[in-house]
């Protein structure tokens, strides 16, 4: 047969928002990459066609805020940030993310070996200009340890694996000194940055107390165009003025390029400021979960979830797909992910939406209800089916192959009389 697949799902909605396409179609498989999109593609061109006839098709999920690295160094616990990429994604239908900040380069070919090789989800990173990153966050305080040249070489070097630069933390609610100066790390990031040709994402915290550090100078005249502010909707940042309007400033950033990410966590989004603004007309360019150990337990939870959440705050599926797939694609500047274009890598998720009543929590443990949520049925990573807890995929068990019905380590009668 001149046209044959590996797999093809059959009669799914599909929602590929890089190729503006939103109706009920087919996908094809071949050899790990997107073969056709179409409708009625003869189910006998292909090895295993699986029925997903209600539920939609979307390209692989890319959350671009998490924290995968899992160990120490010196192999201790980190309890800090501990979590699994594969178990904690690939249930939710992500297939690609982007570990922000939690290595700089003095750890990243150990990051690189233990989870960037080894974890079927593809893990990009934004290298830390500290140089122990989140692992050792003393170096995120310290300017001698901020390193521009060395993280651009890094990033420059694995070009594959590392798609921006990230600064964090630094010197929350001290007083600013002759070492400790307001913009040591945002300047450090953005050098690392211009260097290396690569967007820069801050997590800022504004300094109320004392003047030189504001938050509208850091979106409206540091970040440049391309770079991104995670963490908009969390409770320190003066984005809503009196009349819970958003203020001109947001406006202005955004109109210069500056991207705006949700990177939800376990304390950084919360309805009081992501609801008014979406009600404005402002929304995130991009939804993500900031996913560590202590936001998978509360609010946070996962990438569906967090889509969920703003699905209640008013933003429509088609559009929470697109800022989980071709707009994080573009804001990491990677073209070729979060497409169901022919010939890209096969990255799929099949999703539900369960229509219901809904509670959603936010990190000042309020809550928002909803009419709906997303569930996965289905991850596929170049092609192969990695998630499918429902077993879509799979015969029923009285139609299931030999081998199904053979008692491991039993000899069958032929084997027995040899």
């Amino acid at each position: 047969m001149a046209d044959s697949y590996d797999l093809i799902l059959r009669n799914g909605h599909v929602i590929d928002p890089a190729n503006g396409i939103d109706e009920v179609r087919d996908l094809a498989v071949r050899d790990g990459r997107i073969a056709l999109c179409a409708k009625d593609i003869p189910s006998d061109s292909a090895d295993r066609v699986v029925d997903v006839t209600g539920s939609y098709v979307t390209p692989g999920l890319i959350d671009i805020h998490s924290h995968v690295y899992p160990l120490l160094p010196q192999g201790a616990a980190n309890t800090l940030l501990t979590i699994d990429a594969d178990t904690h994604m690939l249930r939710s239908g992500v297939t690609t993310t982007v570990d922000v900040g939690t290595v700089g380069w003095r750890d990243f070919l150990d990051f690189k070996e233990r989870v960037v090789d080894v974890s079927h989800v593809r893990v990009l990173a934004m290298l830390n200009v500290a140089s122990g990153g989140m692992v050792d966050m003393n170096t995120e305080q310290n300017p001698a340890e901020l390193h521009p040249g060395i993280t651009a070489a890094v990033a420059r070097q694995y070009p594959d694996i590392v798609v921006g630069i990230k600064a964090a933390h630094y010197w929350v609610g001290r007083p600013f000194d002759e070492i400790h100066t307001p913009w040591a790390s945002v300047d450090a990031g953005l050098e690392a940055a211009e260097l290396a040709g690569l967007p820069f994402m801050i997590d800022f915290c504004p300094n109320h107390a004392k003047p030189g550090r504001s938050y509208e100078d850091l979106v409206t005249h540091k970040l440049r165009p391309g770079d991104i502010h995670t963490h908009v909707f969390a409770q320190q940042f003066p984005i809503l003025d009196e009349n819970r309007r958003v203020r001109p400033f947001m406006w202005a950033a955004r109109e210069r390029g500056v991207f705006f990410d949700v990177g939800h966590g376990g304390g950084s989004f919360w309805f009081r400021n992501a609801k008014p603004a979406f009600d404005d007309g402002f929304v995130p360019d991009t939804i993500s979960t900031d996913m560590h150990v202590h936001s998978v337990l509360f609010a946070g939870l996962d990438q569906l979830q967090t889509m969920s959440k703003f699905m209640a705050i008013g933003m429509s599926l088609q559009e929470v797909v697109r800022r989980s797939t071709s707009e994080a694609a573009r804001l990491i500047r990677r073209p070729d992910l979060g497409t169901l274009t022919p010939g890209a890598g096969a990255d799929i998720a099949v999703i539900r939406k369960l229509d219901g009543s809904f509670n959603y929590v936010d990190c000042g443990k309020a809550r928002l209800r909803g009419t709906s949520r997303l569930d996965c049925l289905m991850t596929i990573r170049d092609g192969k089916i990695l998630y499918d807890p429902n077993g879509l995929s799979l015969p029923d068990w009285e139609e299931a192959p030999a081998a199904y019905w053979k008692i491991p380590f039993l000899p069958t009668e032929d084997e027995g009389e040899q």
